[in-house]
């Protein structure tokens, strides 16, 4: 095959992963459609981009360690004057109507492709992370909202809370790079194990 002929298909990062042990314990959800920028705000320009975020998506960007979302879209603190900004089913284009609301006062940078997010939920999906962040995940603690930049089986993760569910069960989000997607992904299918996994409606 020569390389004109070579075709590239694009394909989903926990694509084909093994599930280790079948059930419903563990509920994972692969979010491929998420659009997904980092926002740095521009020095000097802190307070306008504040502005501007609320005026434009009507959400106060979190100060600290949460997140903040309204309709489709979301913003993360990731560290001081960042966030990752988020959109349901957008996917790549999202960055630019993002740059053309915000690029006056804030540098942001297309994630959609460079990381990976999974939604991690179901009955026994706090045990399940405990295993492999170094943070405390109870309710009381790790409430609706709250966000870390932690690592995750020695691999560096965003996580953030969601509501929980419709029978109370926690949802989590977690963002890593992608080409650390199949390691993320071993690590997680193996301590949701003893719990059993259902990974993107497939066990």
């Amino acid at each position: 095959m020569t390389h004109s002929q070579l075709k590239l298909e694009p394909r989903a990062a926990f694509a084909d992963l093994p599930v280790k042990a079948a059930g419903r314990g563990v509920v994972v959800q692969e979010r491929d459609e998420m659009g997904l920028a980092s926002v740095l705000a521009r020095r000097g320009h802190h307070d306008s981009l504040m502005k501007q975020v609320r005026e434009r998506f009507g959400i106060d960007l979190p100060p600290g360690p949460r997140r903040s979302a309204a309709g489709d879209c979301a913003f993360i603190a990731s560290g001081p004057g960042a966030w990752f900004a988020t959109v349901e089913g957008a996917g790549n284009g999202f960055v630019t109507s993002l740059t053309d609301a915000l690029g006056e006062y804030a540098a942001i940078a297309d994630q959609s492709d460079g990381q990976a997010v999974l939604r991690v939920s179901g009955p026994k999906a706090r045990e399940a992370l405990c295993k492999l962040v170094p943070i405390d995940l109870h309710p009381r603690i790790f409430r609706s909202g709250d966000v870390s930049v932690t690592a995750a089986a020695h691999i560096g993760a965003t996580l953030w809370r969601l509501d929980d569910d419709p029978s109370g069960h926690a949802v989590f989000e977690i963002a890593v790079f992608r080409s650390l997607a199949e390691s993320f992904w071993t690590a997680l299918s193996e301590s949701a194990a003893e719990f059993g996994v259902e990974m993107n409606g497939r066990d």
